[in-house]
């Protein structure tokens, strides 16, 4: 999957998760858990949608990595 294929996958499924949160105006940069205020089940739904969506499983262990947008974006991709 290519970088752009995960970016909207990610952006289809926040959007989902936390319907305020405005694709247009995302920052790559913003953090899942304090600028998106996601909590824990929030997370793990959002983690949930883009394994329906695009097929890719995320381990407990990988969780502390995935802290901001981009980084979210860049596992899926790689992954993907």
């Amino acid at each position: 999957m290519n970088e752009s294929d995960a970016r909207a996958a990610v952006f289809a499924a926040l959007h989902e998760i936390a319907p305020d949160v405005e694709p247009d105006d995302l920052d790559p940069s913003a953090r899942l858990r304090q600028d998106l205020e996601l909590d824990s089940l929030d997370f793990l739904r959002l983690l949930e949608v883009l394994a329906g969506s695009t097929g890719v499983s995320t381990p407990e262990d990988d969780y502390r990595d995935l802290t901001t947008v981009q980084a979210l974006v860049d596992y899926i991709a790689k992954r993907g």
